[in-house]
């Protein structure tokens, strides 16, 4: 029997139903729960013809909000973003197992994220370790993963110390994104509460963080780093400033580790501030070419192509069709950009021109609770 129709028959009995899809891939939607949400849900989308199909709660958790998956795609992990957990302050980490004929995610255990608020968590290349940024603790963790996938406690651990100049948001440090050099051998973490983009020396082997204060990104006061990509070759690397509004693009030199700001552009149309609003993700297209941008409150995205020097040129502002749009994401093609609406508990699908960067609404749109992150994991 066809391995896929067994695949699909065999999902009907566990309430998941899986269309035969050629380059599919199962979609992974992580969300705030409380409300119309109880966890990660799951959907299996075809990068050939842009059809997505649900396929429901794939892991019911609390606030399960950023979600990575290891190199290999058979594991997600997933940051729970509380406060308190066992009766103690921080958060914690969810280790999962891809179910491959059902794409339902079986638990293997939690971990301490040894802090408030964990916000986000990626992955490094070695699949050796989890790295987790706290945005309450406002701090960052390195988490060695198992050879069963499960997570050990933690191996490195850093308290980020200072404040910035916005009252009501720079009190204290704000850890709001982990990313590791394509190289592996350095870990930038953007704090909104410091202004700054912290640098690691990182070792996978030892699952360490070496502080490495004279490659840090001071960037202007106000500005609220939030999140940070690279681009795809590893040379030029992009972070959103939630509180200013804007995306700066910057010169990345591998064999240092040191990063130069190029410029710094407005994420809106008419490069003014616009009050209610703030930024959220920033995406790097699989070609290097566009960097992307959210803006929550004018609830668009806006698509910069990358200039000679690196420097950023709006191409366009594209609205997302509902509120919120805290995260959004490429599929693994590039041709296709998934844009969640945590106001409107829903996502919308776009379709990417890879010439000239722009979106154009496919008209298709899925409904979810509270979405704030999107991550793709290979049908094995």
């Amino acid at each position: 029997m066809n391995s896929l129709l067994s695949m699909s028959l065999a999902a009907v009995g566990l309430g998941f139903t899986l269309p035969l899809m050629a380059e599919s891939n199962f979609l992974y939607v992580g969300t705030y729960t409380g409300g119309k949400s109880e966890g990660i849900y799951a959907y299996r989308f075809d990068s050939e013809t842009g059809e997505v199909r649900e396929l429901g709660l794939a892991a019911k958790a609390v606030n399960p909000t950023f979600l990575a998956v290891h190199p290999g795609g058979k594991l997600v992990y997933a940051a729970n973003e509380v406060g308190e957990w066992n009766g103690k302050p921080g958060g914690y980490v969810t280790a999962y197992r891809v179910e491959p004929a059902t794409g339902k995610l079986l638990e293997l255990n939690r971990q301490s994220a040894v802090g408030g608020g964990p916000c986000h968590l990626n992955v490094d290349s070695t699949g050796k370790n989890l790295l987790v940024a706290n945005y309450g603790g406002g701090s960052v963790a390195v988490l060695p993963i198992a050879d069963d996938g499960s997570l050990k406690p933690h191996s490195a651990f850093v308290q980020h110390v200072g404040s910035s100049v916005n009252p009501a948001r720079q009190k204290e440090p704000h850890a709001h994104s982990v990313n590791l050099s394509l190289d592996n051998r350095f870990a930038f973490v953007a704090d909104l509460g410091t202004d700054k983009i912290h640098a690691y020396a990182f070792d996978a082997a030892a699952g360490s963080l070496t502080a490495k204060p004279e490659l840090d990104v001071v960037l202007p006061p106000g500005s609220g780093p939030r999140h940070f990509a690279f681009g795809p070759k590893g040379a030029r690397a992009y972070v959103i400033n939630e509180l200013l509004q804007t995306l700066a693009s910057l010169r990345y030199a591998p064999k240092a580790g040191k990063l130069t700001v190029l410029d710094s552009v407005s994420t809106l149309p008419d490069a003014k501030p616009v009050p209610g609003n703030s930024t959220a993700e920033v995406r790097v297209h699989p070609n290097g070419n566009f960097v992307y941008g959210s803006n929550r409150g004018h609830d668009s995205i806006t698509v910069f192509a990358v200039g000679k020097g690196g420097k950023l040129a709006p191409v366009q502002n594209m609205p997302v069709g509902g509120r919120t749009p805290r995260n959004f994401n490429f599929d693994p093609s590039g041709k296709f950009l998934f844009a969640g609406h945590q106001g409107s508990d829903s996502f919308a699908i776009f379709s990417v021109d890879a010439k000239t960067g722009q979106l154009s609404a496919t008209g298709k749109t899925q409904q979810v609770g509270a979405p704030v992150c999107f991550r793709f994991a290979p049908v094995q």
